[in-house]
C-alpha cells in the first residue's frame, strides 16, 4: 500500500497519494508488521478477503 500511494504520487503529483503515503509510514511506526498497519488503514479489506 505504501509502495503503491508513493508511486502514484511520484507519477501524478496529486496530494492525496501523499497524504495518504504519510498517514501509512506513520501509522506502521506504532505497528509491528505492515499488515498490521494495513489492517488499520484498511479495516473491512480483511473481511472481505476472509469470505
Amino acid at each position: 500500500m505504501r509502495d503503491f500511494s508513493w508511486r502514484y504520487f511520484e507519477s501524478t503529483g496529486e496530494i492525496d497519494a501523499y497524504l495518504l503515503y504519510k498517514e501509512h509510514q506513520t501509522i506502521c511506526g506504532s505497528c509491528n508488521t505492515i499488515d498490521e498497519a494495513d489492517n488499520l488503514l484498511n479495516p473491512l479489506e480483511g473481511e472481505a478477503m476472509a469470505e
